[in-house]
């Protein structure tokens, strides 16, 4: 986290961003916690210095459970086996207003082993954290619509014909 004297990079990024159509892991292990990263406090990036779920861009040509599991490599050294990621969300995001049309958001679900959290190597980010969900929303500094997913998943028993 950024300390008193220094500027919040959340705050004083000015370059350009070109945002895309993206995938994000709900990565929950077997006691509960959520598996997070911190963002890199850089202002040229979307929320840096915040948590926030695994993921990143689709390249083109890339389908949807694809894009996560070369994140899911590239941002940890996870391998899943085919299966193991099940999708449970999506947002869209309209940026209209910048000429860049409508872009979503897809989360899948993924439940590991607590054994599994030691054999992870961050490979991009400032750090990695597993974290109860009451935790996570109440105390982090969280991407907006990453704590909004991860809400829905914590609460998912409750919401709709699931209650």
């Amino acid at each position: 986290m950024t300390n008193d004297s220094m500027p919040d990079p959340f705050l004083t990024g000015r370059g350009p961003w070109q945002p895309n159509h993206a995938v994000a892991a709900l990565i929950q292990i077997v006691d509960g916690r959520y598996v997070l990263q911190l963002r890199d406090p850089k202002p040229e990036i979307f929320y840096p210095d915040h948590w926030g779920c695994f993921g990143g861009a689709i390249e083109p040509g890339e389908r949807d459970e694809e894009a996560l599991m070369r994140e899911l490599r590239e941002e940890l050294g996870l391998s899943l086996a085919d299966g193991a990621a099940a999708r449970f969300t999506s947002f869209t995001h309209d940026f209209g207003f910048a000429g860049v049309g409508v872009l979503r958001r897809v989360y899948f679900e993924i439940r590991l082993p607590a054994t599994d959290l030691s054999a992870m190597q961050l490979g991009e980010g400032a750090d990695i954290g597993a974290f109860a969900a009451e935790e996570a929303l109440g105390r982090l500094r969280l991407t907006p619509y990453d704590a909004y997913a991860l809400w829905m998943h914590h609460n998912r028993a409750r919401i709709g014909t699931n209650v």
